[in-house]
């Protein structure tokens, strides 16, 4: 009898240790790990949907409007006077704007 106690008393003593583990791995999960992957699938939609023309902000806050786009890099022309053309990689576009956006038709 005593045995029997000791087991259910233990199986208790562990329940009780895995149910706060799991509880503090799922709000991980919701609160970290979740957020942080639909922001990558935004960034990784906004980067694949850019066009020539398009307004862009860079990581270091210049604007600049896409001028040529490959598979890992774009041309960016910057300012007004239309010389100044500088090629980076798609991961340095922080922002895009769609030039059809600022049209009214």
């Amino acid at each position: 009898m005593l045995l029997s106690t000791s087991t259910a008393s233990g199986a208790g003593a562990m329940l009780s240790l895995v149910v706060p583990l799991a509880i503090f791995f799922l709000l991980m999960y919701f609160m970290i790990m979740r957020p942080q992957k639909k922001e990558q699938q935004r960034i990784k939609s906004m980067l694949a949907a850019m066009e020539v023309g398009d307004t862009v902000v860079t990581t270091s806050g210049f604007y600049g409007v896409l001028i040529n786009i490959t598979d890992e890099d774009v041309i960016v022309e910057f300012g007004n006077n239309r010389n100044c053309r500088i090629p980076m990689r798609k991961s340095a576009i922080a922002e895009v704007e769609k030039a059809s956006d600022g049209i009214a038709e």
